[in-house]
């Protein structure tokens, strides 16, 4: 078990971007200026990927930036990789403003 770092953005954020590649059991110390937030990985995390700093229930909003950036696509465990395979981005959805229009 090895030590990593993350930033957290914003004190609204739910996930921190980490600093260097994570592996399974490392603890990531995820830092908001002074303040240092242990997460324990529960999967391998590449350099500049997020993870979760709490657990998330499906169409939980996900905060970066202290914004919205997407929701939860399926419950995400605290310490897992955020990423497209589990987040539904809120921008850049023009099938979703052509559905809502739709006759």
């Amino acid at each position: 078990m090895t030590s990593k770092r993350a930033l957290i953005l914003n004190a609204k954020d739910n996930v921190a971007t980490v600093t260097e590649d994570v592996e399974v059991g490392d603890v990531i110390m995820a830092a908001l200026e002074r303040d240092l937030r242990p997460v324990t990985a529960v999967e391998n995390i590449p350099f500049g990927f997020k993870v979760a700093l709490t657990n998330l229930a499906k169409d939980a909003p996900v905060y970066k930036y202290g914004e919205p950036i997407g929701k939860a696509s399926q419950p995400i465990r605290k310490g897992a990789l955020v990423h497209i395979h589990n987040v539904e981005g809120l921008r850049g959805r023009g099938d979703l403003a052509r559905a809502e229009t739709a006759p």
